[in-house]
């Protein structure tokens, strides 16, 4: 069959109104608990997007690390190619693509940084092969090979046997400050419900339905 005639219907269940929490970080903990019920693989992964200064966007999958009314919060090199985009434009995407249960988040926002005391709670909780894999790797380099990748990581190893793993000065979290947040629930004949909570200048949250 040819790709152009794959398809399927979406038909585990619809979105009403009636059924939506007052804000979107309340119906997004609600969907992330269901997702994490149904043993999905990966729930807190996303797709960030960002744009370099040019308009060129670029996409990549990161794990969100924490959420609350202030935006939703993920780790990264601070020298990375999607921290140097975020640096000259700081509008970006996020999409929680789930897709056995038939529904998409997309959170719309603005980033800013994490606190280095966050950042530095969160590096010490991670494993320690984590921890050296974020002082070897000098993330959107070029790089030689495989085996110098982890020569760079043996290095790191060994250089930190005898103590705790600091921090990497180069290395912190931002957080998504969301002014939109869309649900998406598959529906059948592509009939989807889509609603959009946009945050108003009083910060108070709206509510619309928007059209498959």
């Amino acid at each position: 069959m040819e790709i152009d005639q794959w398809r399927r219907e979406y038909l585990l269940g619809g979105l009403r109104r009636s059924e939506l929490k007052a804000t979107p970080v309340e119906q997004f903990r609600e969907w992330l608990e269901e997702a994490l019920a149904a043993k999905l693989s990966d729930p807190s992964a996303m797709c960030l997007a960002t744009a370099d200064s040019s308009g060129q966007p670029t996409q990549r999958i990161v794990l969100l690390k924490g959420f609350d009314e202030r935006g939703f919060v993920f780790y990264t090199n601070l020298q990375s190619k999607k921290a140097h985009d975020m640096e000259k434009n700081p509008q970006v995407s996020l999409l929680f693509p789930w897709h056995s249960l038939e529904r998409q988040v997309i959170v719309s926002g603005n980033v800013e940084s994490v606190t280095r005391e966050d950042a530095e709670q969160y590096f010490q909780s991670r494993p320690l092969e984590s921890q050296l894999a974020s002082w070897a790797s000098r993330q959107s380099q070029p790089l030689s090979s495989r085996e110098e990748l982890q020569k760079q990581f043996d290095q790191e190893k060994a250089r930190f046997a005898d103590g705790q793993v600091p921090l990497p000065d180069f290395w912190g979290g931002y957080r998504v400050v969301p002014h939109a947040v869309e649900f998406w629930q598959g529906g059948a004949n592509r009939l989807h419900d889509r609603f959009i909570y946009r945050a108003d200048d009083s910060g108070l949250w709206t509510l619309d339905r928007l059209s498959p």
